[in-house]
């Protein structure tokens, strides 16, 4: 099972909107070295919406190649349409991935049945370890605990990453999935509270530019120390509401500039961190000594 910090890593790029694959290599070097349990390849983080399916690939292909079995790699490769969904599964399972992480389809808006019949369909389909992923702030449809409760039976569903924020929602998912299925948290402003309630981990943005503080904090909470996770998470409040400040990932891009690690540079529609929240991002940095 992967537990502790879990990068929803950041696919640099040049100012052209190319990869930059030397910036790519050294952020993963530095989370091996530092801590990181695993890596999450093309994520919302990863700007998975604006990478064509060939770059998509590509990027988790040599993720894969370069981590080399070091922590595992989980692949982002959720769809809006099931057959897509099963696609990019059956390309990351064959390019050697460890995992998938599957968003619920976006923007059209499927029923629950829907979304359990698209779970089951790849999931059916592709062997490799899934993980769900339910985020309704950006995809506009909620999957409820019911239907993860009833995802739960299929062998190869593995996981789930709840990013709703609202842990009334994460401990009902937790009786619901016990023994079945493994919570983690998709939000870094509430994951601490969550881990110590018995999530198995954090799939974290804030981890791409504090991850020897994230891998502690998880360390901590999944050893069951209230005080001392509850003290490293405060320290990291203002760093977690930072890198939200815009849409992620703007802020996160713009902070690991600011550390010199990657150019910034992201793709339309998305663009650079507006000029008003510079300096909260600089400060929440500063105050943990990671400029």
């Amino acid at each position: 099972m992967i537990s502790g910090s879990i990068v929803a890593l950041v696919t640099p790029r040049f100012d052209d909107g190319a990869v930059d694959w030397a910036s790519l290599d050294d952020l993963l070097e530095m989370h091996i070295r530092e801590g990181t349990a695993a890596i999450v390849s093309v994520g919302t983080t990863g700007e998975s919406a604006t990478l064509s399916v060939p770059e998509h690939l590509e990027v988790i292909g040599h993720t894969v190649n370069r981590v080399a079995g070091a922590i595992p790699v989980i692949a982002g490769t959720g769809g809006n349409a099931t057959y897509e969904a099963i696609e990019l599964t059956e390309a990351a399972q064959a390019i050697g991935a460890d995992a998938c992480l599957l968003v619920t389809p976006y923007y059209n808006k499927p029923t629950q049945e829907g979304l359990y019949q698209h779970y089951k369909q790849i999931a059916e389909a592709v062997s490799i370890p899934q993980i769900l992923y339910n985020v309704p702030g950006r995809t506009g449809v909620d999957m409820l605990a019911e239907t993860t409760g009833r995802l739960a039976d299929i062998d190869n569903i593995i996981g789930i990453k709840d990013a709703t924020g609202d842990l009334q929602r994460g401990r009902e998912l937790l009786d619901t999935c016990a023994g079945r299925m493994t919570v983690y948290s998709g939000d870094d402003e509430t994951a601490a509270e969550l881990m110590l309630m018995g999530a198995k981990g954090n799939i974290s943005v804030t981890a791409n530019v504090a991850p020897a503080l994230v891998a502690r904090l998880c360390a901590l909470a999944l050893a069951g120390k209230e005080v001392e996770t509850r003290e490293l998470n405060s320290k990291l409040q203002a760093l977690n509401e930072a890198m939200f400040l815009q849409s992620n990932p703007i802020p996160v891009k713009w902070a690991l500039a600011c550390q010199g690690r990657i150019g910034g540079h992201m793709r339309l529609p998305m663009t650079q961190l507006a000029a008003e929240y510079h300096e909260r991002v600089r400060t929440a940095l500063a105050d943990l000594k990671l400029l």
